[in-house]
């Protein structure tokens, strides 16, 4: 294996493109990425192995995506750990669960992207308090709720379509169905 590569703000110990792949095929071991993936095939979504690809990102914010017809991407410039890759693939197949069952969902439509992030923001463990802690978070009541706002607003600011209080107003639009929409879970884990 090559050397290590350096993350854009200048984080040490990040993977290699190669060593994030193979963490992405050691995510597929996970329960929670195990039931997605199931969850996607019954709602006629199949995803296979090559649906989930390693990259290095210069000119994405974040650390990974979901691009329909093309899959998941992990951005490896940010990853150092293993449990970072998996809430990566656990998001992103929630993007993908929503894009398959919605039968016209637009990513540039503000509302509908919101939407979407609240879901894997809420459903994922995103902002799961001791994520938070380690993000230096330290808000204990109502943190959750707070750190899918925060990123569901960081997450917009890449879209054309939600340019200045747009991504607030459409968030706060639907804040309510999309965060109590728990499929294809029963309830939040």
């Amino acid at each position: 294996m090559g050397p290590k590569s350096s993350s854009p703000d200048g984080l040490e110990g990040v993977k290699t493109v190669e060593e994030v792949q193979a963490m992405i095929q050691e995510s597929f071991r996970t329960p929670m990425v195990k039931f997605l993936r199931k969850r996607l095939a019954e709602a006629g979504c199949p995803v296979n192995d090559n649906f989930f690809k390693a990259r290095e990102c210069k000119d994405v914010q974040g650390t990974g995506g979901f691009v329909r017809g093309s899959g998941v991407y992990v951005c490896s410039n940010y990853m150092r750990l293993q449990d970072e890759v998996n809430q990566v693939v656990i998001h992103e197949l929630i993007h993908a669960f929503d894009d398959c069952r919605a039968t016209n969902l637009d990513w540039g439509d503000c509302a509908q992207h919101a939407c979407s992030q609240i879901r894997a923001g809420h459903l994922s463990g995103d902002c799961h308090f001791k994520r938070e802690l380690l993000r230096g978070y330290t808000k204990t009541r109502g943190h959750e709720q707070e750190c899918i706002r925060r990123r569901v607003l960081k997450s917009l600011s890449s879209n054309p379509n939600c340019a200045g209080s747009a991504a607030a107003d459409a968030m706060e639009a639907v804040w309510d169905i999309c965060y109590n929409d728990t499929r294809p879970f029963d309830r939040a884990p």
